[in-house]
């Protein structure tokens, strides 16, 4: 999933070349990114091992953009996600892409509800050297980038999320013939189904959203407002 920013400030000719910092503990796959992306004619101005040291880099030189990972010392929790979020608190115009060897939907949402020019890839996805030069150079001129299993894992969490997930077709219509007022038979004429009928499917709904019968809650309304919920 990409979204292009067009006329991005960071769009540059051939002659003056994208420059980039590295942040990552892993010095064997820092180091071979730096020879990747110098072999392809960008400029490394500096690498860090850890958040501190990649903060240092970018106040020290400005870059284009940095590539970090997520996990960093000393906790390999989240450093490096926070050092992103500040380097585009405290320098907007410096594109982000962070990688990762896991698919953190929460850390990667985190910083991509920050702008343009972010990217998120797995680590595992930097095996074609052309498409991740592309990736970088999209993503410095104001792109956003999003590792397919992202998107995957966003797609099906909303799908568990979904309380109306569990619901027919049939009885999505009748909660949302509920929801606008109408009773059960009612929702028989407008159907063109008898009562009984929408009474086994209301029972249903109810049922598969998992609203308990008890004194004090009306379980028609609680659906209807599940429904109007999911809607929004």
């Amino acid at each position: 999933m990409e979204s292009r920013a067009p006329n991005s400030s960071r769009k540059r000719g051939a002659e003056v070349p994208l420059r980039v910092a590295l942040a990552d503990d892993d010095v064997l796959l820092r180091e071979a990114l730096a020879t990747l992306l110098t072999s392809a004619g960008i400029e490394v101005i500096g690498q860090a091992a850890d958040a501190p040291g990649l903060l240092a880099v970018v106040t020290a030189g400005r870059p284009d953009l940095v590539v970090v990972d997520i996990r960093m010392p000393p906790t390999h929790t989240a450093e490096g996600l926070d050092a992103a979020l500040r380097i585009r608190r405290e320098h907007p115009e410096t594109a982000i892409l962070l990688l990762s060897a896991h698919v953190e939907v929460d850390h990667a949402l985190e910083l991509l509800d920050g702008g343009k020019g972010i990217g998120y890839l797995l680590k595992g996805r930097v095996t074609d050297v052309a498409d991740f030069v592309d990736t970088v150079h999209r993503i410095a001129n104001g792109a956003s980038v999003i590792d397919p299993a992202l998107v995957h894992e966003l797609v099906a969490a909303r799908r568990r999320d979904d309380p109306l997930e569990a619901l027919s077709s049939r009885e999505r219509e009748v909660l949302a013939l509920m929801a606008e007022g109408l009773s059960n038979a009612g929702i028989g004429r407008r159907l063109w189904i008898t009562e009984g009928t929408v009474e086994k499917h209301v029972r249903s709904i109810l049922t598969k959203l998992d609203l308990a019968d008890t004194a004090d809650d009306h379980r028609r309304v609680r659906a209807v407002i599940m429904f109007l919920d999911a809607a929004t």
